[in-house]
């Protein structure tokens, strides 16, 4: 066992939220704003430092009412939210090895506790951090480390799992390993291989040798 912690990113790493999230991101600005923006552009922006700075960087007048759209269109959509299973499955075999488990996401906790209803095995993370508990937000390390200051653990002894860009730059940050994975579905491999992430990993089963 080389990393006695493993931290988690949450969208397109334990759960394919990317296709909700991307259509409640254009629903929102198409209703508010009127205008269509590209998948691509929109993808950019995912995993980064939460919805609120995303809707900034759209229209800094109009925040309020984009939250309010995305989060009426999102909500609903949780009921068919999928998770990448064969990672979950891995929860179980992280436990058995008395390994401490955290789950890490600028989602803020009440997003975080819908999808947790659909997929209870979200429950068994030690701690989570999420967008309320950190002042900065990735790919400021400041959330990594606020994960491993509630697990009363070291950097060196953590991995830091995730498929943004985003994830890649706050693991490092922290002195964590950083693991990239490539089936999220929102960012290209070549945009992750690009931070040079400690490890990339194509599927679930290859983070067992990588940990």
């Amino acid at each position: 066992m080389r990393f006695p912690v493993v931290l988690f990113d949450l969208d397109g790493t334990l759960i394919d939220s990317g296709p909700i999230i991307l259509a409640s991101m254009r629903h929102a600005t198409k209703t508010v704003l009127g205008r269509e923006i590209a998948y691509e552009e929109l993808a950019a922006t995912v995993g980064g430092q939460g919805l609120v700075s995303q809707m900034q960087a759209l229209d800094p007048d109009r925040v309020d009412e984009l939250l309010e759209a995305y989060r009426l269109h999102n909500d609903p959509l949780h009921d068919t939210l999928e998770a990448f299973d064969e990672v979950l499955a891995l929860v179980p075999r992280f436990r058995d090895e008395d390994r401490k488990l955290g789950i890490v996401t600028a989602k803020r906790h009440r997003t975080v506790a819908l999808a947790a209803a659909r997929f209870p095995e979200l429950k068994r993370f030690d701690v989570v951090i999420g967008y309320e508990d950190t002042e900065r937000h990735k790919p400021d390390p400041e959330p990594v480390l606020a994960a491993l200051e509630r697990l009363g653990a070291a950097a060196s002894d953590a991995a830091y799992v995730g498929d943004s860009p985003f994830d890649i730059r706050a693991g490092k940050a922290a002195g964590a390993f950083a693991v990239a994975v490539g089936w999220g579905g929102i960012h290209a491999d070549e945009r992750l291989l690009a931070e040079e992430p400690d490890a990339f990993v194509r599927e679930p089963c290859q983070l067992l040798d990588v940990l």
